[in-house]
């Protein structure tokens, strides 16, 4: 069973700021919590479509918005196409978008989905499972420098070398097969002092590994990016994260696109044509309440942002440079 608690469904609902006819999307499905709660407050005018690219979540998704089947589409893929499936569905602007980039419950109490060290499975860690890279492949197959970058960038492991030259040692013998032989050689790797503190020694070394087989943060950059483009005057995005560099990826992007353009120190007034595109709804990151976080663990990391759009979108924009300088 797909059992999955969403954090924050109060504050996402609200800050969406959902109308009874409008258009929705939930980038993120999963178990259903968000989706079931906005499904609610549409009428039969409204629209949710329902990404998920996890089969399994998507189809515990359907089970739970049974009730409101007329008014969402479920759409098994990654939601960096969402432009894609917004042009094959006839829609051209939508009310609001919703991204909750954590990881489910289920996808990481099955072990045999691979993504947990505490559980003996083989690597894994696809959400998708069509897709061919897997966590074994990549442990077993990328270079001693890209495992190495994973490590540090994406786990942010300060023995991110030590642990990528064990690997490196240890399949010239035989492949990495599973969750724990993997577990094993990080253990290994890093120094006993620093295994007694901090948490599980493999936790993030698994949590970079997951981040780079689903390719989670170009998927997030994308699809942010589209979602900028694709939502209407008024509408809102709001994302949900739990890792800090996926944070820091929608902050920076929100304050880009919420900032105006460099004017002539000359001009009395910001022109039209400099006005940024978004603002903040919420300038900090909205947290989860005491009692949440007592009641999900795994919602303590869990940071909301939201922004809305208040101008026409200016194509000089991009996520990665802000207002290009003329």
């Amino acid at each position: 069973m797909f059992d999955h608690n969403s954090v924050l469904e109060t504050e996402v609902v609200d800050g969406l700021a959902i109308k009874p006819d409008g258009i929705y999307v939930d980038c993120t499905a999963g178990g259903g919590g968000h989706a079931e709660q906005i499904a609610a407050r549409l009428s039969d005018r409204g629209k949710l479509l329902a990404f998920d690219q996890d089969l399994e979540a998507l189809e515990a998704a359907k089970s739970r918005l049974h009730p409101y089947k007329d008014r969402v589409r479920f759409i098994h893929a990654n939601f960096r196409r969402l432009e894609d499936y917004l042009a094959a569905n006839s829609i051209n602007h939508v009310d609001g978008i919703l991204f909750d980039l954590g990881v489910s419950s289920p996808q990481l109490d099955r072990g045999e989905r691979g993504f947990s060290y505490q559980h003996n499975a083989r690597l894994d860690m696809r959400m998708d499972q069509n897709q061919e890279l897997d966590a074994q492949e990549l442990v077993n197959n990328w270079s001693y420098q890209q495992l190495v970058k994973v490590f540090f960038h994406y786990g942010e492991e300060k023995f991110s070398k030590q642990i990528a030259r064990k690997i490196e040692t240890a399949r010239q013998t035989s492949p990495i097969e599973t969750t724990y032989e993997l577990v094993d050689l990080i253990k290994e790797a890093i120094p006993a002092p620093a295994r007694r503190k901090g948490g599980h020694p493999a936790k993030r070394v698994f949590q970079a590994l997951r981040i780079a087989v689903n390719d989670e943060l170009g998927a997030f950059s994308d699809a942010l990016h589209q979602a900028a483009r694709s939502v209407a005057i008024n509408g809102r995005i709001a994302v949900i994260s739990f890792h800090s560099l996926e944070d820091r990826a929608c902050k920076q992007a929100f304050k880009k696109w919420s900032t105006a353009k460099p004017v002539p120190k000359n001009l009395p007034v910001i022109p039209d044509d400099h006005q940024p595109p978004f603002e903040l709804v919420n300038k900090k990151p909205i947290v989860p309440g005491e009692k949440e976080q007592n009641d999900n663990r795994r919602s303590h990391s869990a940071k909301l942002r939201i922004a809305e759009k208040i101008d026409d979108w200016d194509d000089d924009f991009t996520y990665e440079e802000g207002w290009k300088k003329s």
